[in-house]
């Protein structure tokens, strides 16, 4: 399936039912009066979360989207029938903008909370409404109103705890293949991820975090180049950055740290805050050393760059150091969100408190 990540449609909701103007006509019942019911409701637009859909493809060929008409009033005070609301179902993380003023409309991120995207009309009102003691035969209805129409824009953002980084051809795709169950595409060519993969990395019997694979990035990604600059919104979701880089025995010390500062370059260029997020440094093809090596290849580099952040040395083709790395990539998320839940708890306190 070809990995869609934006989207243009156009949603309209349905015009609300005509009121009805109607008189009472029975035998033996002179001057019944007034009985014409009001209309129904337009339908509404939603679009709602569904946990199955990792794309926007669905919206390639249907894009045009519309709810149903309110049913008009009629006599015998009956009202119309109100229609129903259309959900529109997108993946989790999809941004809403209207295509027209690109205002952001909402992000989809909750499952249980559908976002009302076009209102539908409200429906008119018959003539029994206007009865009044001046006014025994009113000949007043007013139509439905017309239903909200809207282009809107659709971006999706992957929502991932961690996001792998790295030039192409670092070890991302054979990584993730690696610790999860996805499958993406691993050759020995550059750009062999096209599209974000998500794997689900599972530490325990009840402890996992999902992992994104993002489309390697090289020098101008953030303005355009290569493959990765389409996608480097999704890593704005992420929790942990593990930035890869290829410390194999052919890579010098100058090659390696041109990969990483073309990367932060990158990143700054794209959205700086990106720089500020939690950023592990991973050093991948260890393998390629003798065990006795490994550790002095790692001391090596840190120096040379200067990193003072976490850093892990892994082989990500045969496993090495990959439990290591995610054991510990796991603490550090549940540490994430046990204070996001402390957080939370202490903001429900103080406003039940004020």
């Amino acid at each position: 399936m070809k990995f869609v990540d934006e989207a243009t449609i156009r949603v309209e909701a349905g015009k609300g039912g005509n009121g009805c103007m109607s008189f009472r006509r029975e035998k033996y019942v002179p001057k019944g009066g007034p009985d014409g019911g009001d209309g129904g409701d337009g339908g509404s637009v939603y679009l709602i979360v569904d946990a199955g859909l990792n794309t926007l493809v669905d919206f390639r060929h249907n894009r045009s989207f519309k709810a149903g008409n309110g049913r008009p009033g009629m006599g015998a005070n009956r009202t119309g029938a109100s229609a129903d609301d259309l959900y529109i179902r997108v993946p989790q993380g999809t941004l809403v903008y209207d295509a027209d003023t690109d205002e952001l409309i909402g992000d989809l991120v909750d499952a249980e909370r559908p976002l009302r995207v076009a209102q539908g009309g409200f429906h008119g009102i018959g003539n029994a409404r206007f009865k009044s003691s001046t006014n025994r035969a009113p000949r007043q209805t007013t139509p439905g109103k017309p239903g909200e129409v809207r282009n809107l824009k659709l971006v999706l953002q992957v929502l991932a705890d961690v996001g792998l980084l790295g030039k192409p051809n670092a070890g991302k795709s054979t990584l993730l293949a690696q610790v999860s169950a996805a499958r993406p595409k691993v050759a020995d060519y550059p750009f062999t991820t096209l599209y974000p993969h998500l794997g689900v990395v599972s530490t325990g019997s009840e402890s996992s975090f999902v992992m994104a694979d993002i489309p390697g990035l090289i020098e101008g990604a953030a303005g355009g180049a290569g493959l990765g600059h389409q996608f480097l919104r999704h890593l704005s979701r992420t929790h942990l950055l593990l930035h890869l880089v290829d410390a194999g025995p052919d890579r010098d010390m100058a090659a390696i740290t041109m990969d990483l500062r073309e990367i932060e370059t990158e990143l700054a260029q794209y959205d700086a805050s990106l720089l500020e997020r939690p950023r592990w440094l991973v050093l991948n093809k260890l393998d390629l050393y003798v065990e006795d090596e490994r550790e002095a290849r790692v001391t090596a580099i840190r120096t040379a760059l200067d990193w003072q952040g976490p850093l892990a040395g892994i082989a990500a083709a045969s496993g090495w150091g990959c439990t290591e790395l995610m054991n510990a990539v796991q603490r550090d998320i549940d540490s994430r969100r046990t204070q996001t839940a402390e957080h939370k708890t202490d903001d429900e306190h103080t406003h039940e408190t004020e």
